[in-house]
């Protein structure tokens, strides 16, 4: 199927391309050419952007930190990274807007629901940084949420590998790669694909995710073109 509204769910890790740490300034404008295709086509595009390139909240916490303080330093490595992509966008002719769960008015706009549905209307990418603005949550249930609250067709993930196994690939040769799946078998065999909360949100609202490779150049615009790209996770999809 094609689509008309989407969201993107990239990973912080996604932007710092082979460096171990940062931001890759031609990988970013890579993924803002691929996103203008998809918006020039037509699509509503919203974006969700981790944070994990610079700041992961869950390891500082492991080595010490208080957890609450480390997931909102988090929210805000998201937020510089969304500027990051937006700035990519807009030296393409994309217009663009930041929307922020955490209130930063001199750089980004607050997330409201309402606006962020008309800047898609009007053909603008909205992308949300500062997570669900809630500590002890991740990006990918803010993906979930913020799809269900724009009402989004589906939900793209962009990873590094190209779909969801039945066991790891880089240890095991013999993995199987789905081409489609349900929620509840990922939840019941807790696969990797994203956390509970988030798979349990777009089952509740009849989202689809699709997990594809953005390493994969064009990729970006197959999935949202609908092309069998990766592997799609849905409430009527056979486990194949």
């Amino acid at each position: 199927m094609s689509y008309q509204r989407v969201l993107l769910k990239l990973s912080g890790e996604a932007l710092m391309g082979d460096l171990g740490y940062g931001i890759d300034p031609k990988v970013v404008a890579d993924i803002a050419q691929e996103i203008a295709e998809v918006v020039n086509s037509g699509i509503q595009t919203a974006i969700v952007v981790g944070g994990g390139n610079i700041f992961r909240g869950v390891k500082a916490s492991a080595a010490g930190m208080d957890r609450a303080t480390a997931d909102y330093i988090g929210m805000i490595a998201t937020v510089m990274n969304a500027m990051t992509l937006q700035d990519a966008l807009e030296r393409i002719e994309i217009p663009t807007r930041v929307q922020t769960a955490i209130e930063m008015k001199e750089v980004a706009e607050p997330y409201i629901r309402r606006r962020a549905i008309r800047h898609l209307e009007k053909g603008r990418v909205v992308i949300f940084g500062a997570g669900s603005g809630n500590p002890f949550f991740t990006t990918d249930t803010t993906a979930a949420l913020r799809a269900a609250e724009i009402e989004a067709e589906a939900i793209f993930k962009a990873t590094k590998v190209d779909g969801i196994y039945d066991s790891d690939p880089k240890v095991n040769p013999d993995a199987h790669r789905y081409q489609s799946i349900t929620y509840n078998h990922v939840l019941t065999h807790e696969l990797k694909v994203m956390d509970s909360t988030a798979i349990a949100l777009c089952k509740e609202n009849k989202i689809p995710i699709v997990v594809f490779n953005l390493l994969v150049n064009g990729n970006i615009v197959r999935v949202t073109k609908g092309e069998p790209v990766g592997t799609i996770v849905g409430g009527s999809c056979e486990v194949n």
